[in-house]
């Protein structure tokens, strides 16, 4: 007995608990990968793998529906990896323990991968299905969504001819999009020296903790604190009152999301001012963010002795990047109300043996924009003595103004709810913007179920949304006879 037996739909369960079972962090897809194929071929039908992994599964039109513009069904198959501190599971091997809490289903400690799951799960159910009415349906399952959309990117557009293509790759039941932000991620590279430990100091471990973190596009806007920039606080201060080295500052693991924890190890002589400062900052923090993450923490705990540690030269460099780099929103639409328009997000800071790479995720709605917080972040790295390189550049999706998908929706939406839905632009990556770019005659919309917490341990999918959601889905293409 699987434990997501008896929710409806039950064959969208049934497929989200087993791809669930499959190991797929983004740059690890070849399993889930060659699972929609086996898919595909058990049910005899046409299929596509191509080297970057993604997949494309195609089902002729139900009768009646041969002459209605076919409709692609767009999702990716990897997902965001993130874990408690206290967690053991390791993504490379270990399937995802599914759990329900009420109307939700989650994962132990861990993501759930419904960002984006559902929509695999839909696509299969509905590929599997021998009584939904739908024009001839197209399946696509992108790779490395999450990490720069690198299977959207690769994709020949000749392989498919669908001439409506429907995203499930929002987390909002009743919210449309039709719009959505470009991006890009910049790494500064910091190189670092070391030299011996003077003597008569001890090593201390300062942690940054208990913050909420969430997805760097869908939650920017909420102002949640960011682990990496309070610590760059605290050490700007340290390092102005007591005589401190670092050793090493770490914090984050994916740069589009916002980072939960951040450590920094140093050395000092000074401990009853170190604790203070700790305590004051601890403080600091519980006032800032009261209402935004109310359970952030600060610690100082003495560890093993370092012999080696940071020029001071690179330590104050380190920290003035922490401190200077972009985090958060940096301008709001003039256009759509509360919408972000443009905002940088501070994902992760290693060291390594001879460098720290601070990676930032940038989005904007605006290009030009986006490229004003790059441009910052190239002169701080060239007044540091550090490199920038930049990488995983995406497009915005442009609103179009005569879209027939929108307006079949929009008339699905309200016969079956008696409202409008909304319509609007959001502050996130979609595949939308690469592929509106390869398939300019294609019309697009996205949408989905609700979905909370996504990129974080906390993320959890509603299953009564789930279901009406896939209601709604199916009168779409059941009404695509009227596009």
């Amino acid at each position: 007995m699987g434990v997501l037996d008896g929710l409806k739909p039950e064959k969208v369960f049934k497929f989200f608990e087993e791809i669930s079972m499959i190991p797929r962090c983004s740059g690890n897809e070849k399993a889930i990968s060659d699972y929609l194929v086996k898919f595909a071929k058990e049910r005899n039908l046409e299929y596509i793998q191509d080297d970057a992994l993604n997949v494309i599964i195609k089902k002729p039109a139900t009768p009646g529906y041969e002459n209605v513009p076919g409709v692609i069904i767009q999702g990716h198959i990897d997902m965001v990896c993130e874990k408690t501190s206290d967690s053991n599971h390791d993504f490379s091997k270990d399937p995802l323990k599914l759990q329900i809490d009420g109307d939700f289903i989650k994962a132990t400690n861990t993501t759930l991968g419904a960002d984006n799951g559902i929509a695999v799960a839909y696509a299969l159910a509905i590929l599997d299905s021998d009584d939904i009415e739908h024009p001839y349906i197209e399946v696509l399952m992108t790779t490395e969504e999450e990490t720069g959309m690198g299977g959207a990117n690769a994709l020949d557009p000749e392989l498919l001819k669908g001439k409506v293509l429907l995203n499930i790759d929002s987390e909002e039941e009743g919210i449309f999009y039709v719009s959505c932000a470009g991006g890009l991620r910049d790494i500064i590279t910091l190189p670092i020296e070391f030299m011996d430990a003077p003597s008569g100091f001890k090593s201390y471990e300062i942690k940054v903790f208990g913050l909420q973190g969430g997805h760097s596009g869908m939650e920017i806007i909420k102002q949640r604190g960011n682990a990496n920039k309070l610590l760059g606080r605290v050490l700007y201060d340290l390092n102005k009152k007591i005589e401190v080295y670092g050793i090493s500052i770490d914090g984050g693991d994916k740069s589009n999301a916002i980072p939960r924890e951040a450590t920094a190890k140093i050395l000092t002589k000074d401990k009853a001012k170190l604790i203070e400062i700790i305590d004051y900052w601890k403080k600091v923090f519980k006032n800032e963010f009261s209402i935004t993450d109310p359970d952030v923490e600060l610690s100082v705990n003495e560890i093993e002795h370092y012999n080696k540690v940071m020029t001071k030269d690179s330590f104050e460099k380190a920290i003035n990047i922490l401190m200077l780099v972009h985090d958060g929103i940096q301008t709001m639409s003039k256009a759509i109300e509360g919408l972000v328009e443009s905002s940088s997000n501070l994902g992760v800071v290693k060291t390594f043996d001879n460098r720290i790479e601070f990676t930032s995720a940038t989005r904007s709605s605006v290009e030009t924009l986006r490229d004003l917080i790059h441009n910052k972040a190239e002169i701080i790295a060239k007044l540091n003595g550090a490199k920038i390189t930049t990488n995983a550049p995406y497009p915005a999706w442009e609103y179009k103004k005569d879209s027939k998908i929108r307006e079949l929706m929009k008339k699905v939406y309200k016969d079956m709810y008696g409202k409008e839905p909304e319509i609007t632009a959001i502050h996130a990556g979609l595949e939308c913007g690469i592929l509106s770019g390869k398939m300019k005659d294609v019309d697009m919309i996205s949408f989905g179920p609700n979905i909370y917490g996504a990129h974080t341990p906390e993320e959890k999918l509603s299953i009564s949304s789930t279901q009406r959601v896939w209601e709604f889905l199916l009168n779409v293409l059941k009404e695509m006879k009227n596009y």
